[in-house]
């Protein structure tokens, strides 16, 4: 309803929710992006059984900006192939390379494959085994078709010595060649050389604004006051003595505060000329209970509007939504309102003593203990907002203060990880049945987002490349007994959830997760931090 606001001051704004807030720590720990990129993540499991990749994701976290260098595997035994390789950097963190094959390969490569043919094709006329002309083989084959398998074996040839130009430095699965495969074929001539194209992207350089300015960030955070858990729990307590209460009818009187009423709500646009305009349909309800102890979560001046109105009263009131209201279209709106009360009712409290402790919460036996499990739930809730908000503040800082140019790869990879860790949510929220989800997976809904999304997904993959070069740079390490401990927890709680795992798969994540708070810490350790309240 519009007259509602849903904010709280004990909730997490929705840029800084991680991933550990989801329905399970097997999903958790089964996100892809780590955990200092809050609503970032993905899960590579989900995203390769719901097709949105067609083969191993690159990663985009720390741990995969070190693996994602190829390492070129020399076939033993093989010698150089006289390749001539040309090197040309392009933007975004990408290289063209030009290769030039001599015609010995070319040559070689189509003797071979007309060998190969020549061992399999049964041609009329000729026994298997016996040597078949190779004019007889070509016509019987057909031109078109041999030289296009020389092609493929000339490529899957000379393409490992070419790519070792860039060993260490090329991103994973990130190659691909750019000649059109139609134009080698039709130029290809087994006494002449071939030359084709193929980019790749390489691992980003990060550029400081200064040698050591992520060393001292002036970072404010915007987080709940010292009292703000306090309250919540107050809160919390008086909602909990509430549903062990009743209602009674109020007769005789007007709403007072403290009552629940129930009414009937309409409201319009007014015009500038104060006429009555549009009706705004959001705000219309019928049979509406009002609880006017929770007047602030309502449209400011709405519950006092009411004070004093009796059942079977009717009264229309103007308010102005302010400009900080959660539904943008009504901010500034000034709207005139009519309320009918149909109900109105007294709420009775039960008294408050140890008796209801263990109503109000299960396994406390005294309304202190309830009051101080309570305190506790809501401070510890209220901390881990905190800590996420200052996490995020840090990562937004430090991408602000460096520079890199960003494969266009990471950046495919990062945003299809981010899809797959939003329909995990929808998943989880809406109970979505699996042709639902894979309805939800198809290219053309993730390249939807691809586009949609591109600044969100670039600063993700922004931060997540400042924080590993912070890593490398300050020489931050996990200890076996941190990453054991965490490891062994993932795998509990796969094991509780009956979800499949790869051992290996979880360690790595952890790996990831681990570095990326050590990062965070040291950070935080050496940033000057201001809190301040929400407005």
């Amino acid at each position: 309803m519009a007259l509602a606001s849903s904010r709280s001051a004990a909730a997490a704004p929705a840029t800084i929710r991680t991933s550990s807030l989801t329905c399970s720590r097997a999903q958790h720990i089964s996100h892809r992006v780590s955990v200092f990129l809050p609503s970032s993540g993905g899960s590579a499991s989900l995203a390769v059984s719901c097709g949105l990749s067609n083969k191993s994701p690159r990663q985009a976290t720390m741990h995969g900006v070190r693996a994602m260098a190829v390492a070129v595997k020399e076939e033993a035994g093989k010698t150089p192939l006289g390749l001539e390789v040309v090197e040309t950097v392009e933007p975004n963190s990408r290289v063209r390379l030009n290769v030039k094959v001599p015609p010995s390969v070319c040559q070689d490569s189509y003797d071979q494959v007309l060998k190969e043919f020549s061992k399999q094709a049964k041609i009329p006329g000729f026994r298997p085994g016996k040597t078949v002309p190779d004019a007889v083989l070509i016509n019987y084959i057909g031109p078109q078709q041999i030289r296009a398998s020389a092609v493929e074996a000339v490529l899957k040839r000379t393409l490992p010595e070419a790519m070792s130009s860039v060993a260490g430095r090329a991103l994973k699965e990130s190659e691909h060649i750019l000649t059109k495969f139609d134009d080698l074929q039709a130029s290809f001539s087994p006494s002449l050389g071939l030359s084709y194209d193929v980019a790749v992207d390489v691992a980003p350089e990060v550029k400081w604004s200064s040698t050591s300015s992520y060393k001292n960030l002036r970072v404010t955070v915007e987080a709940p006051d010292d009292l703000a858990a306090q309250r919540a729990a107050d809160a919390e307590f008086l909602s909990r003595l509430k549903d062990l209460g009743s209602l009674q009818v109020a007769v005789g009187r007007g709403i007072e505060m403290g009552d629940v009423t129930i009414v009937d709500i309409s409201a319009t646009r007014l015009n500038e000329d104060g006429t009555p305009g549009d009706e705004i349909l959001s705000c219309n309800q019928k049979g509406f209970q009002l609880d006017t102890e929770e007047g602030a979560s309502f449209l400011p001046g709405f519950v006092e509007a009411l004070i004093g109105l009796k059942q079977g009263q009717t009264h229309s009131f103007d308010l102005t939504f302010p400009q900080t209201w959660q539904q943008e279209a009504l901010r500034g709106l000034l709207a005139r309102f009519t309320a009918e009360v149909q109900e109105l009712f007294v709420r009775v409290l039960p008294e408050i003593d140890d008796s209801i402790a263990s109503q109000l919460c299960p396994n406390c036996t005294t309304i202190s203990e309830v009051k101080d499990t309570l305190l506790k739930k809501h401070a510890e809730q209220i901390e881990q907002v905190k800590r996420q908000a200052t996490q995020f503040a840090i990562t937004q800082e430090l991408s602000k203060i460096m520079d890199v140019e960003i494969p266009h790869s990471l950046l495919e990879e990062q945003g299809r990880q981010m899809y797959a860790a939003k329909l995990i949510e929808l998943q989880a929220s809406m109970k979505l049945s699996k042709e639902q989800v894979v309805s939800l997976s198809s290219q053309e809904m993730v390249q939807n987002f691809l586009i949609s999304q591109k600044h969100r997904i670039s600063d993700s993959v922004k931060q997540t490349l400042a924080v590993a070069e912070v890593l490398k740079l300050e020489d931050l390490k996990v200890s076996k007994e941190e990453l054991e401990t965490e490891v062994e927890n993932a795998i509990a709680e796969f094991k509780r959830y009956n979800q499949e795992y790869d051992e290996e798969r979880v360690k790595e994540q952890a790996q990831e997760l681990l570095e990326g708070q050590k990062v965070l810490d040291w950070l935080k350790e050496h940033a000057e931090i201001t809190y301040v309240t929400p407005q």
